[in-house]
Formats: C-alpha cells, sequence, structure tokens
C-alpha cells in the first residue's frame, strides 16, 4: 500500500498535497495562469541511469504545494506548464530542474530566473548557497538539516516536508530583492543573456555529441574517436537497459585505452587490466563488435579531433588579468567568479594573441555584456593602450586603470 509523503499532524506551513494523477491535472490548470512559478525538485541519482524525481516543491500566486512524484504516473502535466510561454520560471541552481524538463517535453522554460545567477549579478557570493541567500538578503535562517534525506522513502517527517517547501516559499521574495537590484545596477539585460546561455549550455549538455566528454579524448585521432563514440553508445544503452549509472558500466578510462589499442580482437581485449569483471567479461563481444563498426567505418564519418585551445599558457599574464578582474568585480559589484575563471582569461589572451582556431566561437570575455564590462579593458591592456598603477594600497580595489602616454599622444 502508497504511503503518504505527508505527515498527519498539523504543520506550521499550509501547503497543498498532490499525490494523485487527477489532482495533478487538476492542480496545473490552475498553475497555468500564474505569472510567476517557482520551483524545486528532491531527487535520488546515486544509483540509476537517470535521478529519480521524488518531490516537486512550488510556489505561486502565494501559495504552496508538494507533489509527489513517486505518487503520479504521469508528471507530463507539470513539465507542460512549467515550459509553457507566458511566466517567469524561478529557480536556485536550476541545472538539474531545467534537465527535467527538457528529458520530459522536450523543452526548457521560457523565462528563467536562477537567483544564484542574479545573487552573482549584484555582487553577492557566487555560486552561493540557498540558506547564504536567504539569510544575506531576507534575514531569515531556515533550518537545514535534512540534506542527506532518502527523498525516496514513505512516510517523510513534517521536518522533512518544511526543509523542501523552504527550497520553494523563499525564491519569490529572494528574486524579487535580486531584481530590484539588478534594476537599480542596470544589468537586467545582462541577467537575461545569462538565462539564454544557461539554457543554450544544457541543450548542448545533453545533445548527441554527449560522448566527447568521455574524459581523456583530446589527443585521439579520428579513428580512436569514432571508437570512443561506438563504445560511449554501447554504454549509455546498457546502463538505460540495466537502469544504473554509467561509470558502473564501463569507465572512461577503459573507453579511452580500448580506443587507443584499437583491436576488435576479444582475446586482447581481454587482457585488458580493468575488464576482468564478469558484467563485463560477459559482454566482450559486443564492446568488440562495438570497436568493430568504428575500424569499419569509411574515414569521412568518423569524428574530428577538435583542436585544444592553448588555454594553459600564458600563465603570468593569465594570473596578473585574473588579480586586476577581482578588483574590478568588486568595485562594481559583481562576483569574480561569475564573469570569469582563470581559465577563461588564458582563452581570451590565447585569442587575442592570435590562437583564434577556424570557426571558432571567441571565449566567454570577448562576448555579450562581458566583452562591455572587462574584455575590452583587457584588450586594452593587451595592446598596449592603458596601463595600470597602484592608487590606493589600502583601498579593496587598489588597481586604476590609465591611457598610457603613447594612447595620450594619439587621442590628440
Amino acid at each position: 500500500m502508497y504511503l503518504s509523503p505527508f505527515p498527519a499532524r498539523p504543520f506550521s506551513v499550509k501547503y497543498d498535497s498532490i499525490t494523485t494523477d487527477h489532482r495533478l491535472r487538476q492542480y496545473c490548470r490552475e498553475l497555468s495562469e500564474s505569472e510567476s512559478i517557482a520551483f524545486d525538485t528532491e531527487f535520488v541519482s546515486e544509483h540509476t541511469y537517470r535521478p529519480v524525481l521524488c518531490l516537486v516543491q512550488v510556489s505561486a500566486g502565494g501559495k504552496l504545494a508538494v507533489i509527489d512524484a513517486l505518487a503520479i504516473d504521469d508528471m507530463t502535466p507539470f513539465w507542460e506548464v512549467i515550459t509553457a510561454p507566458g511566466h517567469e520560471t524561478i529557480v536556485h541552481a536550476g541545472r538539474s530542474e531545467m534537465e527535467f524538463c527538457l528529458q520530459a517535453v522536450g523543452r526548457l522554460p521560457d523565462r528563467p530566473f536562477d537567483v544564484q545567477v542574479a545573487a552573482g549579478l549584484v555582487g553577492e557570493e557566487y555560486p552561493a548557497a540557498f540558506s547564504t541567500l536567504i539569510g544575506g538578503l531576507l534575514g531569515e535562517r531556515p533550518q537545514k538539516h535534512e540534506t542527506r534525506t532518502d527523498w525516496r522513502r514513505r512516510p517523510l517527517s513534517g521536518r522533512q516536508i518544511q526543509y523542501a517547501l523552504d527550497d520553494a516559499r523563499y525564491l519569490p521574495a529572494i528574486r524579487d530583492a535580486l531584481q530590484a537590484k539588478l534594476k537599480e545596477l542596470g544589468r537586467l539585460a545582462w541577467m537575461e543573456e545569462e538565462m539564454g546561455a544557461m539554457k543554450e549550455e544544457i541543450g548542448r549538455a545533453l545533445s548527441a555529441d554527449r560522448w566527447r566528454r568521455v574524459s581523456g579524448n583530446s589527443k585521439l585521432d579520428y579513428r580512436a574517436l569514432a571508437i570512443v563514440r561506438e563504445l560511449w553508445r554501447w554504454r549509455e544503452a546498457e546502463a538505460q537497459r540495466r537502469d544504473g549509472p554509467v561509470r558502473h558500466v564501463l569507465r572512461d578510462d577503459l573507453i579511452i585505452e580500448l580506443a587507443r589499442r584499437r583491436t576488435a580482437e576479444v582475446k586482447r581485449i581481454r587482457a585488458v587490466r580493468g575488464l576482468e569483471r564478469g558484467d563485463l567479461r560477459r559482454r566482450l563481444d559486443e564492446i568488440a563488435a562495438c570497436i568493430r563498426r568504428a575500424l569499419e567505418l569509411p574515414e569521412s564519418d568518423c569524428p574530428q579531433p577538435v583542436r585544444p585551445e592553448r588555454a594553459g599558457q600564458l600563465p603570468v599574464v593569465g594570473q596578473f588579468l585574473f588579480s586586476a578582474l577581482g578588483s574590478i568585480c568588486r568595485r562594481a559589484h559583481l562576483a569574480p567568479n561569475l564573469v570569469g575563471t582563470p581559465r577563461d582569461i588564458r582563452r581570451l589572451v590565447s585569442y587575442r594573441t592570435g590562437d583564434r582556431g577556424e570557426g571558432r566561437q571567441p571565449p566567454k570575455l570577448a562576448r555579450g555584456w562581458r566583452q562591455e564590462f572587462v574584455g575590452r579593458l583587457f584588450d586594452d591592456l593587451l595592446a598596449g593602450r592603458k596601463s595600470v598603477r597602484i592608487g590606493d594600497p589600502g583601498s579593496g580595489y587598489p588597481l586604476v586603470f590609465e591611457p598610457t602616454d603613447a594612447e595620450r599622444r594619439q587621442r590628440r
């Protein structure tokens, strides 16, 4: 018999409990009228191919709801509402929530607002924990004692429901506080750009080219990459069949080793250290067939290597510019880690000093609001049009950037 997740005794926060498909459809009709929907999820991902969605907590129109996803046969009506145009969708560090949407209905929310990103754009800590934002922006301190809860277990306690609801009920107020700061600083367009980039990145991450994320493939040629791709596809299908994590099927390092050896002979495959597990031994013929398909592919059908960027070079210049970035961001009330990492800066330096690569997209600091904010300043420093000196050594942002003497003379 199914046990409701919701506590039997009265609970301090009023909420709507949704445990049937019929009630979910009713609720979604009500939810579709909302101008703003804030939601969060609780899931378990350690032991399955895809995360097991357990709870969805929603705050919309001043009302709270908890949807028991384990009791619902079809969550599609909810994801259809979340991804429909006409409302703003509020999340915190919402990549997982976005992926649930994409996998369920093939779409992402039309107007997402991630409060973690917004906080970085107004100078708060980035990436900030949700409890940090609640305390810093709202002055409240919610109880956070259920971070290791197994959300698959039923029934859940009132304390567990409180924890889950807090992740949704504070979202609208945090969004309003951050929206006001974004408007005051003139960064609403920056936020919109960040949300668009987030949606594009999530779409790419779940695309057909996910096999390129197999660790260690950057130095392989086209034939070895074809083997990696075939083995990755087999691993995905096998993990889905077992409903288990892909890492439990075939590790990345073993895929790379098999790609380097380029052999479809079962005897030689069996000799690879790490393939002695019984479940892998029973599937050596399947692994060999994958490799054979890759070896027999026409060269034109093989994936082409992606030339690595020179992001690891120019360390002194990169270190200096990253230090400068911290000073610039503190003065402008921006989180440096959101604007750019040391790797982002090295990519910019490489790009500006000739390593552009045919068809390669400009690096992050040479696009959009980041280019306006700091990219052009770094361009001027690299080109010798501006210099840097120390102003007030005791200041939180002591660096002063000004035109060089040669640049001043040229401007006259």
